[in-house]
């Protein structure tokens, strides 16, 4: 048995409207600028992808599509929340 299989599940499902949160940080890098950008905007979860460090811990990142042109985001699960609209 590996570690994904005792972890949960992700959070969101590709195909699932999202909202994306600002990171609530000010100015602390590049990408939680072009993040914070998007804040506020319905999004769909396009993909995702686990990732777990040596804690044991399995995180969750999505890639999700905003905006007209559909631009693909790069988010961690808590910069998204689900999009009960």
């Amino acid at each position: 048995m590996t570690m994904k299989d005792n972890a949960v599940g992700p959070r969101y499902a590709v195909g699932q409207k999202v909202i994306i949160r600002p990171t609530g940080e000010q100015s602390v890098s590049q990408r939680e600028n072009d993040i914070n950008l998007y804040a506020g905007q319905v999004g769909e979860v396009s993909d995702y992808y686990w990732m777990s460090p040596r804690t044991g811990q399995i995180f969750y990142i999505y890639n999700v599509r905003v905006g007209v042109n559909r631009k693909e985001v790069v988010v961690y699960e808590d910069e998204i929340e689900a999009c009960l609209l």
